[in-house]
């Protein structure tokens, strides 16, 4: 069997997983004596029995352990600074297309500029592309546009951290400069759009939307906004997220969903979400560890991409899971994602955990050749949005596309696993536990970071490594069940996909498909293997040119 933990993780085994609140210390005190009753303590929350004398002999081992801990925690390490265990989503013998082809987006030639600045807001980018590069609008007014939106609307919805409307203006006046002088940069030339504020931007802070990072910056530009500047995308600003990437509550307050303010945008990838709903950028860099971009582009009414772990470097993104992270992007349609990722995507020597692969796109082929599966009791019975979902695969089949039903079958529970995620968030953060840093965070409750950090001092490494040895036979299993098809179409929070997925690494397209009975948004989830993020993108593509769920606006925003 394949272990994807190669031997450069020790150092963060031993760091992040390995500590002993019951051996008689606790966080930032000095730990008291060791004796077989601590032990007999610490070993009742493992699960686990000692006799007398192997107590016994325990104690002195566990005593150079504690000087080891001290030892360790003399080093300060920024969150920068990732494990030297890699995680590999690959399933044994899986080797990526390294076959680079031209990318055709079929975008057409002509496109009738909106004479109301709301309309040319709500376009999608493969639209604003054409008139862009066409000169039929500039980026500049088109900044200007978005500017102007966020500077009205940001309040309300409390998603912006930063606007950057100086450096906006000058990098959209320079694209126009070279577009007037013959230079195209590609589809993303002149395009304005946000990111999450966990992604690092040279001279700017880097929020974290937690309170004890509110006025960090750091000296570097994360590569994701690197190649979209390459590209010739326009950063307008950066946009919240819950703190330290969980949920909609930030240190300044709760980001709104632009359908219903009195509910919160979730998150993670809260602001990203809600701008691209409300229309003040066509489109925005989010994160998903666990559900962040998934879960923010339902509750918005947006489509969200979150690619193949590896596919994208996180270089300059804040570390919540080193083995779990992944950046995606947030917009209108499932095009502009796929646009998206042709430029974000790709191997970086800055990311030892980033994979080079190729992503092809051809407009011309048809996705009903697709071989499409779907989860099929995951839309079976009553649950909320079924008939939504329903609605899609009614939309599939009356348009010739074969559905083929499976179960999603594992002899492993993924449940389980995210404990893995727990133990490297505890150690990405382990001084704001230490330092009682974690007190300033908002959200304080048993289910919050806080908590959620403390507790995962008391996973223990060999868990952690026989977690990491289950999500090999999960990696294994779901690889053999999905490589029988080019698409799985599944219900967004259906089972245990959302967080199975994550663990493996396979990407998955979010579409809007209705509202539920209270007019908020939902949602459906297409599934890929591995490093064919193209096939999601042809049949998502093809989906909403058949369907104007991704059409609507929020009515308090449509103006």
């Amino acid at each position: 069997m394949k272990i994807n933990y190669t031997p450069r993780f020790a150092a963060f085994l031993v760091l992040g997983a390995i500590t002993f609140l019951a051996l008689g210390f606790t966080l930032g005190k000095k730990a008291g004596e060791i004796t077989p009753a601590t032990i007999e303590a610490a070993s009742e929350l493992f699960g686990l029995s000692f006799s007398p004398a192997e107590k016994d002999s325990m104690i002195s081992n566990l005593n150079n352990q504690r000087s080891n801990y001290e030892t360790l925690r003399k080093v300060s390490l920024d969150n920068s600074i990732s494990p030297a265990l890699v995680f590999n989503p690959l399933p044994m013998g899986f080797e990526p297309n390294l076959d680079q082809k031209t990318l055709d987006w079929g975008l057409p030639n002509q496109v009738t500029l909106p004479e109301k600045d709301v309309d040319i807001a709500y376009m999608p980018v493969h639209q604003l592309s054409v008139l862009l590069k066409n000169k039929q609008l500039s980026s500049e007014r088109l900044t200007k546009i978005y500017l102007a939106r966020i500077k009205t609307y940001s309040d309300t919805l409390q998603c912006l951290i930063t606007l950057m409307e100086s450096t906006a203006l000058d990098k959209a006046r320079a694209m126009d400069a070279e577009l007037a002088a013959g230079k195209y940069r590609g589809p993303l030339h002149g395009i304005p759009y946000g990111i999450k504020d966990l992604l690092s931007v040279k001279g700017t802070k880097t929020t974290w939307g937690a309170m004890p990072y509110k006025d960090q910056e750091i000296d570097a530009t994360a590569t994701v906004v690197t190649k979209l500047d390459e590209a010739g995308a326009v950063l307008v600003g950066k946009f919240t997220l819950g703190a330290l990437a969980m949920g909609d509550i930030w240190y300044g307050g709760v980001t709104k969903n632009p359908w219903n303010l009195k509910q919160g945008s979730s998150g993670s990838s809260a602001g990203s979400a809600s701008a691209v709903s409300a229309g003040l950028v066509p489109f925005a860099i989010g994160t998903e560890t666990l559900g962040s971009i998934v879960s923010p582009s339902t509750r918005n009414g947006v489509t969200g991409l979150r690619p193949t772990y590896g596919r994208v470097s996180k270089y300059g993104a804040m570390a919540l899971s080193w083995s779990m992270d992944k950046i995606g992007s947030i917009s209108r349609s499932s095009l502009d994602n796929g646009i998206v990722l042709s430029v974000i995507n790709g191997r970086d020597a800055k990311d030892a955990s980033s994979i080079q692969a190729a992503f092809n796109y051809e407009a011309k082929k048809d996705a009903k050749k697709l071989k499409v599966g779907y989860f099929k009791s995951y839309f079976e019975g009553d649950r909320p949005g079924q008939e939504n979902d329903r609605k899609v695969l009614e939309l599939l089949k009356s348009k010739g596309i074969e559905l083929h039903p499976l179960e999603l079958t594992t002899s492993v529970e993924a449940g389980p696993m995210v404990m893995m995620l727990m133990v490297e968030g505890a150690a990405a953060f382990d001084e704001l536990s230490r330092l009682d840093l974690d007190d300033q965070l908002v959200a304080q409750g048993k289910n919050a970071w806080p908590n959620g950090f403390r507790a995962a001092r008391l996973i223990p490494a060999v868990e952690y490594v026989q977690l990491a040895r289950q999500r090999s036979v999960l990696i294994e299993e779901v690889n053999a069940l999905m490589k029988d098809y080019d698409v799985i179409v599944t219900p967004s929070f259906g089972g245990r996909q959302l967080q199975i997925t994550n663990l493996t690494g396979h990407p998955a397209l979010c579409l809007p498909n209705g509202f539920n009975a209270q007019g908020s948004p939902t949602s459906i989830t297409l599934l890929g293997n591995l490093f064919e993020e193209d096939k999601l993108i042809l049949l998502g593509n093809y989906l909403q040119a058949n369907s104007d769920w991704q059409a609507q606006r929020p009515p308090l925003f449509n103006h």
